[in-house]
């Protein structure tokens, strides 16, 4: 594959001048690579792209493999500071899916705290894209950042997956999808055209983020929530409707025993639906 790696280094580095883009052919994880440099005092901004990954990681210690060309597979690493990091995830998530749809033609939207889903039938969601974001500990007691994303080209052919998942270009082709959508895309169907679409916009929002926080951002999430006034089961069994999200980024969930406030590190949420 040809990665437009330095049109992005260019588009990139007035926001960000110390950056470096890397390409690797195969690696296990471009989060666990980011997160062994930063433990070994390797600190620099890196945006790191993997064709392949064997180890690949999600939330809660999912795997997400991915063979060349039927993923994009990235991670961006640098130093942050903002006054709180309460959903950033969130912000993460919101510049995925306004770079790869941003009229809203694709219908992508956000499951919270860090996934991108698709909605293909009613009551029938899959998922496109997954977020997971680490950080360690320097020493200078500072944090690095890494934020790993995960974005589906090609449909995985996983059996095991905890719910149905889609890749862009079969969802670009569905008959349903309308040109105009497909016009909004710019044609993101391989991974060194998605990453293009992504990765500028992307650095703004963590900056902006590092700046401002997620409340800044609250209405355009609730836009694109898919959990919003749908029933939702908690992992701790208790089950109620969410009610969107306050302007720290936490989910606000209706129960019997009133309103709660859940975080993403307390619990997951699951949409009380058919087929999910």
């Amino acid at each position: 594959m040809i990665w437009p790696a330095e049109d992005i280094w260019q588009s990139c580095v007035s926001l960000l001048p110390a950056l470096t883009v890397e390409v690797l052919k195969e690696v296990d994880s471009t989060n666990s690579e980011l997160m062994r440099r930063a433990r070994s005092g390797l600190t620099d901004p890196v945006l790191l792209v993997a064709e392949s990954q064997t180890a690949g990681r999600g939330r809660l210690g999912r795997q997400w493999h991915s063979q060349a060309g039927d993923a994009l597979t990235f991670s961006l690493g640098l130093m942050l500071h903002p006054a709180d990091w309460s959903g950033l995830s969130l912000a993460v998530g919101l510049s995925v899916v306004e770079s790869l749809d941003p009229q809203g033609a694709l219908g992508l939207e956000l499951k919270w705290p860090n996934d991108v889903w698709v909605l293909q039938q009613p009551n029938q969601w899959a998922k496109l894209a997954g977020i997971l974001i680490e950080t360690a500990i320097t020493q200078n007691e500072e944090r690095y950042c890494v934020i790993g994303i995960g974005v589906n080209i090609a449909s995985p052919n996983a059996q095991d997956l905890s719910m149905p998942a889609i890749g862009l270009r079969e969802h670009l082709s569905g008959e349903e999808t309308a040109s105009s959508a497909r016009t909004s895309s710019a044609g993101a169907t391989s991974a060194p055209l998605a990453l293009a679409l992504i990765a500028k916009p992307l650095l703004a929002a963590v900056l902006a983020f590092e700046a401002k926080g997620f409340a800044a951002l609250q209405t355009a999430f609730q836009k694109r929530d898919v959990l919003r006034d749908m029933p939702v089961t908690l992992s701790d069994g208790r089950q109620g409707t969410a009610r969107g999200v306050d302007n720290m980024g936490v989910l606000r969930v209706e129960t019997p025993q009133g309103m709660q406030l859940i975080n993403s590190a307390e619990v997951r949420v699951r949409p009380s639906i058919e087929g999910v």
